[in-house]
């Protein structure tokens, strides 16, 4: 899902993003990758909760049920553990042109269980809440009447993976080699070839 053929000027402008949110020192569990020094220390103190910026706390604990079904714990830290619920918070609450679009979709979303389950999206078992994202997420499963959801659950899943993979746990995850320190220049793994004529020989 990472792999969304972003172009290299989405990515920093993504990343550029990101760098403005890291300020906000509200976040609970949401944390920048790049942050570092004075940025870093800022954060240290962190509240022992997130207090949503713009939704309203039935949207966020729905919004926190999407965005963990999007990138789930499947044995290792996923959208939840990463705070990606209070990035895309804090970044809706930031861009009045993304929030109608949010509050509608979610209100779309709970409604829609509703007819189904008779209960809130956020309020209904995991396998229900998966058979509802299934036909919006997939286009072999797509059904009649459920364009808006399908727009809704685009961004969500766009807003979802930005966070997740701005954020230090999402880069880890990927095992992203700048996050590494390094108390020496790596070694040249070819010691036999210091002029690496094997590589010209296999171009």
């Amino acid at each position: 899902m990472a792999g969304q053929g972003l172009e290299r000027r989405q990515v920093l402008e993504i990343l550029s993003l990101a760098a403005a949110a890291s300020s906000f020192s509200g976040f609970h569990r949401w944390r920048f990758v790049c942050e570092h020094g004075e940025q870093a220390a800022v954060t240290a103190v962190r509240p022992a909760s997130y207090t949503p910026q713009f939704f309203t706390s039935a949207e966020y604990a729905t919004l926190e049920c999407l965005t963990g079904l999007i990138i789930p714990s499947d044995g290792s830290p996923g959208a939840h553990e990463a705070g990606v619920a209070e990035f895309v918070d804090f970044m809706v609450a930031h861009d009045p042109a993304e929030q109608y679009d949010f509050r509608t979709g979610l209100t779309w979303l709970d409604a829609y269980a509703q007819t189904l389950h008779g209960k809130p999206f956020r309020e209904l078992a995991v396998e229900q809440q998966s058979e509802i994202l299934k036909p919006l997420s997939y286009r072999g499963e797509q059904r009649p009447g459920e364009e808006d959801g399908r727009r809704f659950f685009r961004l969500v899943r766009r807003y979802t993976v930005m966070g997740f993979y701005t954020s230090r746990i999402g880069l880890e995850e990927l095992n992203y080699p700048g996050l590494k320190f390094y108390s020496s220049s790596p070694e040249c793994p070819h010691p036999d070839d210091p002029e690496h004529l094997h590589l010209k020989s296999n171009a």
